[in-house]
């Protein structure tokens, strides 16, 4: 592995990064949490309905919102390529491979999310309706964790990366490792072992901590004459 070489381009590409991957920070959370999250309820699928028919906008936006942050995170991984190729070309385009494929997987399981609302919306939320409407929910939450397993291989080759490139801490390597055992473990836990998934979902704090952190830090990036300024 070689220690990257800050470039002008370079920093640009990484500044770049760092506003999609804020991009995605928001969007993701904002669309599982703040516009989807409140109107879902898996125990009440007659409650669900009623949710989400009287809140179409929201629904739709939630929808928007992770479709916008499929694009941001297609462009994401191709930078992510072109920054940290130069460290080790081989970690660096597997680390996009993997990241491009749980983009591909959460895109596609948006039609889930779309399938949910056509029934209701066609209906006016009948009872069996409904039920085959959380159904397609529920299907969109394991759609989205079988997308996490690949990104949890992603984060754990970018924290690798991250941590041998001589440019940024190595904290944030460590972060990104970390955050990358979560995710795996998570996903595992929703397919393999339901039961102990809720009881898990408070450990993503890590990941939202970890990204967040190296989020900011590829956005302060400088330009390497500004850096050489400062040190004069």
């Amino acid at each position: 592995m070689f220690n990257l070489t800050l470039t002008n381009d370079v920093a640009r590409k990484v500044r770049l990064a760092g506003l999609l991957y804020l991009i995605i920070i928001v969007t993701g959370l904002g669309a599982e949490l703040g516009l989807r999250g409140p109107l879902v309820d898996f125990e009440n699928a007659a409650g669900t309905a009623r949710s989400i028919l009287a809140a179409p906008v929201q629904f739709r936006l939630a929808i928007a919102a992770d479709l916008l942050m499929a694009l941001s995170d297609a462009g994401l991984a191709v930078l992510l390529y072109l920054v940290f190729r130069t460290v080790a070309p081989g970690l660096a385009l597997s680390a996009m491979v993997f990241r491009l494929i749980q983009t591909v997987l959460i895109a596609a399981n948006l039609m889930a999310l779309q399938a949910a609302w056509l029934f209701l919306a066609s209906t006016d939320g009948l009872a069996d309706h409904a039920a085959l409407a959380l159904l397609l929910l529920n299907l969109h939450a394991h759609g989205y964790d079988l997308g996490l397993v690949f990104f949890g291989v992603n984060s754990l080759i970018m924290g690798v990366l991250v941590w041998h490139s001589g440019l940024f801490h190595r904290a944030f390597g460590a972060g990104l490792a970390v955050a990358g055992a979560v995710y795996l473990i998570g996903s595992g836990l929703r397919f393999f072992a339901p039961e102990f998934h809720a009881g898990f979902t408070p450990i993503y704090g890590v990941t939202i901590l970890a990204e967040t952190a190296f989020c900011v830090r590829l956005l302060l990036q400088r330009n390497p004459n500004l850096l050489e300024l400062d040190q004069n």
